[in-house]
């Protein structure tokens, strides 16, 4: 079966193209919407890949920008046509986050770091099930209610991304994780021995690196936080995803991706090495299987 393209992503990469033709040529936003007839917010909009170019716009925009080349039209105008294309997810209704798991399908590299949860992409199906079961009414803006039918598809959602690490263009995952997460029990004691496990197995991909921050370092400039950092191909910039209760954010200023690729490298630094985090992980599982009861970090067993 041939990997999905995404929509978003050539979204953005025809927003990035757009883009730098117009800084080259010296124009402004408001003069190429003047010419082109429209709004400058839908002008930004499609530079930003928050929106698509209609076969129109690509023309229009060839004119004004002094595109000639028919190749160059032509691969502008299929940018323009796979922008508005269905992913997998498409069916599953997930509201803003499905820019999210369509960015997350084509990205090179991902960065994680996570304070509170194991990543979406290394989660068991009861991991995961757990994890929504605890969602409270409008913790997630945007999503549908969340009933038994829904946190299905929750967790199916959740299984099928995980095909994005196995894939022959698969991605780089380095992911840096709190202690804390190894010793809150999502899904009871028997549900972490089972990710725990599964958290080990996945750290021998070739591509995937998972590494924990333990208790002793202390204070870190991440610990109220959680993030990713979504790297493409050129001339696709990255962009950094940050999920709370207000909703979702991307960020994709260049001193912004460049000051969270500067957290994260640090703490990959402050972080124990793979090797060493495996045991740790191990050691966590190991005190799970003792049976673990709630209200003690299983580890001090």
């Amino acid at each position: 079966m041939p990997e999905v393209r995404s929509p978003t992503l050539r979204r953005r990469e025809l927003g990035a193209l757009l883009r730098a033709r117009r800084l080259e040529l010296g124009l402004t936003v408001d003069q190429v919407a003047g010419q082109l007839l429209c709004s400058p917010s839908k002008v930004s909009r499609m530079e930003t890949g928050q929106r698509g170019a209609t076969a129109r716009d690509i023309r229009d925009l060839s004119e004004i920008y002094g595109i000639t080349d028919p190749a160059r039209r032509k691969y502008l105008a299929s940018l323009a046509a796979e922008g508005k294309q269905q992913g997998w997810w498409k069916p599953y209704d997930l509201g803003p986050f499905e820019s999210y798991v369509d960015l997350e399908e084509a990205a090179a590299a991902i960065k994680q770091y996570e304070s509170a949860l194991v990543p979406g992409l290394l989660q068991t199906p009861g991991y995961a099930r757990a994890t929504a079961e605890a969602l409270v009414p409008d913790a997630s803006p945007g999503l549908p209610e969340l009933t038994p039918e829904r946190i299905d598809e929750f967790v199916e959602v959740k299984v099928r991304r995980h095909d994005v690490l196995t894939k022959e263009s698969a991605p780089q995952f380095s992911v840096v994780l709190d202690e804390a997460v190894l010793h809150r029990a999502v899904g009871g004691a028997d549900g972490m021995r089972a990710q725990l496990d599964h958290l080990i197995e996945a750290s021998k991909f070739h591509n995937v690196t998972v590494q924990v921050i333990p208790y002793d370092v202390g204070a870190h400039p991440a610990m109220d936080s959680a993030f990713t950092i979504l790297e493409f191909a050129q001339p696709v910039p990255s962009v950094v995803y940050v999920e709370g209760l207000i909703g979702y954010h991307y960020l994709d200023r260049d001193q912004d991706v460049a000051r969270y690729e500067r957290v994260f490298d640090y703490l990959s630094t402050i972080a124990l090495n793979p090797q060493e985090s495996i045991e740790l992980i191990a050691k966590v599982g190991a005190s799970y299987r003792r049976g673990a009861t709630r209200g003690r970090s299983p580890a001090d067993r």
